[in-house]
């Protein structure tokens, strides 16, 4: 038995999280007029489910290696992210399988990038053509859904593609998702120009997510109906939401929020290969990117058409917070136990018989950037403390 000693993220109570086999054995009132102000708070461990890489590391990469992706494990955890789906963008069909390969490798080698990564976020390659939703996805690769494909990668995959990202603008659109879902995968609407029609056709046929609501959109849009206005108004779709403070103003951020409920939204980074590298342009899988000084990630040569994102999970909930007019619990929420019930885990949390994972957390003032606002002290996954600032154990 192991014990972590901090204040519940929800109601600022000192708690005693004890742990055993990998489970929250027990949560315990901390007794004896403990300090409170001193304890870090403690909340469950964050679920991104949009991640491309990290500190020079792409997934999307030929050359990627399971070196390479136990480096991201690695550093991610620092930002109390114990779990996240592995995200490669539209590619070939051959890189597509490299990566796939490799991830799957991986998982079942290395028990950390295990526990890590909960499986494969698959955004395209069967997305809008159309420049604007398409984003930065290279054109060329971009091609119909194709059941026979899926197949083959998740096959190539051991079976881990757990979230696939389409646009129903296609006619084999409705029996793609059809097919796909059966088998327990996420199908969420993204980068899409699709009307009215083609979305509820997509909704009805077992979509249930909408990739960064938002973005992958034209710059100018019709009025209504639009296929942003749809996604929004559909209560079965959930909404993922970048909020680095570049892919959505605040008042987009607050009303998407209060229209879709807190129920229906969930956080995620969309880190690239690129967060955690210093300012400056980069050749990328998308190409030519640059990484501008204020944290913005473009496609090179100009600064409003972005190319991912640079900003880890926790400025994003930050951000939440302060953009929705949250409380602490509404936004971490977003990031954590609602992303674990989508992959299937209902009783995620800081309860009894739950999965250990969670971390510890100061909080610093509002003056700092976002994404420094909180210092993770500690990051505990499956009962283990696989970061931890006090007792110098970092990541590689």
């Amino acid at each position: 038995m192991t014990d972590f000693l901090g204040r519940r993220y929800d109601n600022g109570l000192p708690v005693r999280v004890r742990v055993a086999a990998g489970k929250i054995a027990a949560v315990e009132p901390l007794t004896g007029q403990p300090d409170v102000a001193s304890l870090p708070w403690i909340a469950p461990g964050l679920i991104d489910m949009q991640v491309n890489g990290y500190g020079g590391v792409e997934f999307n990469s030929p050359d990627l290696t399971t070196g390479h992706v136990r480096q991201v494990c690695d550093r991610l955890l620092a930002f109390g992210v114990t779990r996240f789906l592995a995200t490669c963008t539209t590619d070939s069909y051959e890189h597509f399988e490299h990566s796939f390969r490799v991830l799957a490798e991986a998982r079942r080698t290395d028990s950390l990038v295990a526990a890590s990564i909960a499986g494969i976020h698959q955004e395209g390659p069967h997305i809008s053509p159309v420049d604007g939703p398409r984003g930065a996805h290279p054109l060329v690769h971009v091609r119909p859904p194709d059941v026979g494909e899926y197949e083959r990668l998740q096959q190539a995959a051991d079976g881990s593609i757990k979230l696939i990202t389409i646009s129903p603008e296609y006619d084999s659109a409705p029996d793609f998702i059809r097919r796909v879902v059966t088998d327990g995968v996420i199908v969420a609407i993204g980068h899409t120009n699709a009307n009215s029609a083609q979305i509820a056709a997509a909704v009805a046929a077992g979509a249930t997510m909408s990739t960064h609501l938002g973005n992958g959109a034209h710059p100018l849009i019709k009025r209504h109906p639009n296929y942003i206005w749809d996604q929004l108004a559909d209560d079965r779709l959930t909404a993922s939401l970048i909020v680095d403070g570049h892919h959505l103003p605040p008042a987009v951020v607050k009303s998407m929020v209060r229209a879709k409920t807190l129920s229906r939204v969930v956080l995620v980074s969309d880190l690239t290969g690129l967060a955690g590298m210093p300012a400056g342009r980069y050749d990328s899988p998308l190409g030519s990117v640059e990484l501008l000084p204020e944290g913005k990630l473009v496609v090179a040569g100009q600064r409003d058409l972005l190319a991912g994102a640079a900003m880890c999970l926790p400025g994003n909930v930050v951000n939440l917070q302060k953009f929705a007019e949250l409380d602490q619990r509404a936004a971490i929420d977003a990031a954590s136990v609602r992303p674990a019930a989508l992959l299937g885990e209902t009783s995620y949390g800081l309860n009894p018989g739950s999965r250990a994972d969670f971390f510890l957390f100061q909080t610093r003032g509002e003056e700092t950037p976002a994404e420094a606002q909180w210092k993770v002290q500690t990051t505990v996954q499956l009962g283990e403390a696989v970061y931890d600032t006090l007792s110098n154990k970092l990541p590689a």
